[in-house]
């Protein structure tokens, strides 16, 4: 097999290893696709202003998120199911995760238990949470999380119902029968039936809460001392909501695309979801990351990090946790690489003024500094 070069390039791998329907689940958005090909095209219509001859010798790329240290800005977004991608599954991104100094978010829906995720080794490692009608379930799952060592909650609002997801749909969607949800196993809502059209869409209609609303934000800070991701901001407007009802932090994030099909792509909402944040939390996003010059033109708009999550499953199916290490390192290296040629040693370095973006005024040149 020839050398990969690049993120994108495990994605034919994963297609051709794994099966129809699980490649689809992981590959595709909703309905017609717009934003899940606008969540990519929108970051190429951003251009860099490098700025040169500045000593660029030594790069840092460390931050700290909700006061860890990590490597990098570049975390590992909640994705479902991994066992379907590799028998390793969450297991294997959990490894990865630890190995290069950075943030595992685990999923609700996920093929290992926070138990067993937890059991891997040390690392720093946020739980995504669906809300449930059943409210016990939520808080035992909860609990169960901060036991296990998890330092946050990345609570998911963009899903009060399943978006319209036609591959799911046409596959008739539905965990394959070796695999169970593990968190849920033991509360009889680990399994998935086959259904009509996808089975995800029907196990979401029949669990998880449509009435979730900001109060609900405020009841899961009175059941866990830990801090509050909201996941799934678009707008100014909830960014301001967000911060009222004591989110700790706000993701940036359409779900990949799955949820809402034309809403904008997250890098083009997020000037306005950190406006609306008035620097009072921190503003992450996901969706679309595939090089390190993304991961530069999200914090150069204000983002403190970035997640990703198709490339974690994509990389897994071809090479299990090696591919994981191996993108996480990829996209390291090409961040550090976007740094230094644009004349920027550490994160507080990168600025608006290193990039220009269709929707920016004309600029009129800054008078030259005097030597």
């Amino acid at each position: 097999m020839e050398e990969i070069t690049n993120v994108m390039e495990y994605e034919e791998i994963a297609k051709k290893k794994l099966p129809k329907m699980v490649y689809d689940y992981y590959a595709s958005g909703a309905e017609d696709q717009w934003t899940l090909a606008e969540n990519r095209n929108a970051f190429s219509r951003i251009l860099f202003r490098p700025r040169i001859l500045i000593d660029v010798s030594k790069i840092d790329m460390t931050t700290t998120v909700l006061g860890f240290k990590i490597s990098m800005p570049i975390m590992i977004a909640p994705t479902a199911m991994q066992k379907m991608a590799h028998p390793e599954g969450e297991y294997a991104t959990a490894r990865a995760a630890s190995a290069a100094g950075t943030i595992m978010t685990l999923s609700s829906w996920a093929t290992s238990s926070v138990e067993e995720v937890a059991s891997t080794g040390p690392g720093i490692r946020f739980f995504q949470l669906y809300v449930y009608k059943d409210r016990n379930v939520v808080a035992q799952l909860v609990r169960r999380a901060e036991r296990a060592g998890f330092k946050a909650i990345a609570l998911t609002v963009d899903t009060p119902r399943l978006g319209r997801r036609e591959a799911d749909i046409k596959n008739r969607f539905v965990l394959p029968p070796n695999l169970t949800l593990k968190n849920f196993e033991g509360l009889d809502i680990g399994t998935m039936d086959k259904a009509n059209d996808s089975g995800l869409a029907s196990y979401v209609a029949g669990q998880v809460d449509r009435t979730l609303s900001w109060k609900d934000v405020q009841w899961l800070q009175t059941i866990t001392s830990m801090p509050i991701l909201v996941k799934g901001v678009l707008t100014a407007e909830d960014a301001r909501i967000a911060v009222q009802s004591g989110a700790a932090g706000i993701i940036v994030s359409n779900h990949g695309a799955r949820q809402l099909d034309y809403v904008p792509a997250t890098i083009t909402a997020l000037e306005e979801v950190v406006k609306g944040a008035q620097g009072r939390v921190p503003v992450f996003l996901d969706g679309g990351v595939r090089r390190g010059t993304d991961v530069f033109k999200a914090l150069a708009l204000g983002a403190a990090g970035i997640f990703i999550g198709r490339p974690v499953v994509f990389s897994l199916a071809a090479e299990g946790e090696a591919g994981i290490r191996k993108v996480l390192q990829m996209l390291r290296d090409e961040f550090e690489l976007t740094m230094a040629l644009s004349g920027c040693r550490s994160l507080s370095e990168i600025t608006r003024n290193h990039i220009v973006t269709d929707w920016d005024a004309p600029r009129t040149a800054l008078p030259a500094p005097r030597l």
